[in-house]
């Protein structure tokens, strides 16, 4: 228990004694007669200011003297002028971690290419640290009609509102926020006509209200479930979507425009491109 207290104590205290003091392959060997451990030695060597000599014979005097391999190494690192190695790996992670973390890269393709991995009609999300885009699962969703909105939609047809009913209360597909998504939508397709779901989760289902149609602004009824989005075109048909921190943590997806006539008329089943958010 003594030989901890004053283990700890000559721990805080020697750069405190060697602060003014620019250590030595004399000042090392001190420490070593003194019996403190390699791993405060190496410490001390670290944080403090040091002219060694590094020489065949010093090397040898040193090894005699006591010095392990971290304890040599280190003064020959600092000798070198060159960081420790943790030290300069650490350093160089928090550095790379501060400027990329949670910024997603920048989007740069050659005219008429198509981003890594999206070669087909769908919804595609970016990883972290990726450059290659992943297919967003789809699930099955099976709709039940509720009653009619009373909007009007640009054409003049009343559109009605539908509840989807998706299996099991979680998406196979787990993402941390902030995340990129891709739409690549069919010919004659806009990607406002792609509406971004939030779901409920209850015990083993997800459900969701969204417009028949496409997308009607009711924000504060029936059509709470649909989320603005604001999609940004890179290439022909492809647009990117970015969700930030805002969004909740829960259940998502993107409910694709179906071919079915609007009106009283809804689809029985369709897919949704889904997908779990956390922080």
């Amino acid at each position: 228990m003594r030989k901890a207290f004053l283990t700890c104590l000559v721990l805080l205290l020697c750069p405190v004694l060697f602060a003014q003091e620019t250590l030595t392959n004399d000042s090392v060997i001190k420490l070593l007669k003194a019996g403190l451990s390699e791993e405060l030695i190496v410490t001390t060597i670290n944080s403090s200011p040091g002219n060694y000599d590094t020489s065949v014979n010093s090397l040898i005097a040193l090894k005699k003297a006591g010095a392990g391999d971290k304890v040599v190494s280190a003064m020959i690192l600092k000798a070198s002028g060159a960081a420790p190695a943790s030290a300069a790996t650490a350093a160089s992670s928090a550095s790379t971690a501060a400027g990329t973390a949670d910024v997603p890269a920048p989007i740069s393709l050659a005219p008429g290419t198509l981003p890594a991995g999206v070669d087909s009609v769908g919804v595609y999300f970016l990883e972290k640290g990726g450059t290659h885009w992943q297919e967003v699962p789809a699930e099955v969703v099976n709709f039940k009609k509720e009653g009619s909105l009373k909007h009007l939609a640009s054409a003049g047809v009343l559109k009605g509102e539908m509840t989807g009913l998706v299996g099991g209360n979680r998406s196979p597909l787990t993402l941390k926020l902030p995340q990129q998504f891709i739409l690549y939508v069919p010919e004659g397709r806009a990607p406002g006509e792609y509406q971004l779901i939030h779901l409920h989760a209850n015990a083993d289902s997800r459900e969701f209200r969204a417009a028949n149609g496409g997308i009607v602004k009711d924000a504060g009824g029936a059509l709470r479930d649909v989320l603005d989005y604001a999609p940004k075109k890179i290439a022909p048909r492809v647009y990117l979507i970015e969700m930030n921190e805002e969004f909740e943590r829960g259940e998502y997806g993107f409910l694709p425009p179906s071919d079915t006539a609007v009106g009283d008329t809804i689809p029985t089943a369709t897919k949704l491109y889904s997908f779990s958010l956390t922080h």
